[in-house]
């Protein structure tokens, strides 16, 4: 059966934990070593001139394209927050051809702008298609169950019940109040169902609290692993997660 590797980082605009230092080409090759076939981000750059004039290494384009290198020939980018000096946002790498992608906004009025990018993989050897949500939630909970239930809406709609589907990101769900709200729309949490616990991913040098995810539907997780210690422990607030999936 066809399998390949899923990661997931909040890549913190490429800045260590308490943005002291700016270590995006040092998360590149981190993510290199790791052979993931498909990444998901959240909290990458698109632009940010302020930043770009402080840092001789700042990357000429997007972070999303500088991440993907020649690694991951496909990608994709859902702008969420926009400010006067740039915009970040969820991005997919994907070594798999990208047949298509939204980006959903799930932002409440007034507060923090988050989004969902929906992308539609093809998998090679005439494999069906492999959808994909890169998810990032809000810091307040009425938030997050608001935008959980626009997620759950976008599956019904636009996934197929038959579908491969892999949902990751940042839930920011440490109550882990959100897991009952997926749970009913079918989805599988490879940690949960392979240790019987929600990976902890935050703060990633002491990682506490559980908020980063790995869901999938009609598909399995297998090897799931939180990468918390050298480098990636230096390289986000998040500890990034690794997990195989398959049929």
């Amino acid at each position: 059966m066809p399998a390949f590797n899923v990661l997931t980082l909040n890549a913190h605009m490429g800045f260590n934990l308490l943005n002291r230092r700016f270590v995006l080409p040092e998360l590149r090759e981190a993510i290199r070593s790791v052979s993931a076939d498909v990444v998901f981000l959240q909290e990458v750059l698109g632009e940010h001139a302020h930043y770009a004039s402080k840092h001789l290494n700042w990357p000429q384009g997007p972070q999303y394209e500088f991440l993907a290198d020649s690694l991951w020939p496909q990608f994709a980018y859902g702008q969420n927050a926009v400010y006067p000096h740039g915009h970040h946002g969820n991005a997919l790498l994907s070594k798999f051809p990208i047949l298509r992608h939204e980006n959903r906004d799930i932002s409440i009025d007034g507060h923090e702008e988050r989004g969902l990018l929906h992308c539609v993989l093809a998998l090679p050897h005439g494999h069906e298609e492999v959808h994909t949500v890169c998810v990032h939630l809000g810091l307040m909970e009425s938030h997050r169950q608001r935008q959980l239930s626009l997620l759950c809406e976008v599956l019904e709609q636009e996934v197929p019940a038959d579908a491969p589907l892999i949902v990751a990101g940042d839930f920011n769900d440490w109550r882990r109040r959100g897991h009952p709200v997926l749970a009913r729309c079918g989805l599988t949490e490879v940690f949960l169902q392979h240790g019987g616990a929600l990976a902890k991913t935050f703060p990633a040098r002491w990682p506490l609290l559980p908020v980063d995810r790995i869901y999938v539907r009609n598909m399995r997780g297998q090897e799931p692993r939180v990468l918390s210690s050298r480098p990636w422990s230096h390289l986000s607030d998040h500890a990034p997660l690794l997990a195989r999936i398959e049929w």
